[in-house]
């Protein structure tokens, strides 16, 4: 049985291999994935393609944690 990776979008906070960072993916243009810091609004970067992304929190997960918290 093979695992299938999760598809990397808006809102999922990944681990990103290349930059050795942990972001929130906040867009994606023509394959291009905007991610910024987990805990700040600024200094955002850039990854190619999601291959070297990892998905720690899916965005389901994230809103879900969100509304236990009350935020």
């Amino acid at each position: 049985m093979t695992e299938e990776r999760p598809r990397v979008w808006v809102g999922d906070q990944v681990w990103d291999a290349e930059a050795r960072r942990e972001g929130i993916v906040t867009d994606v243009q023509g394959g291009m994935y905007i991610i910024g810091p987990v805990y700040m609004w600024a200094a955002t970067w850039t990854a190619k393609g999601d291959e070297k992304l990892e998905v720690v929190l899916s965005r389901e997960e994230r809103a879900e944690r969100q509304r236990e918290q009350g935020w």
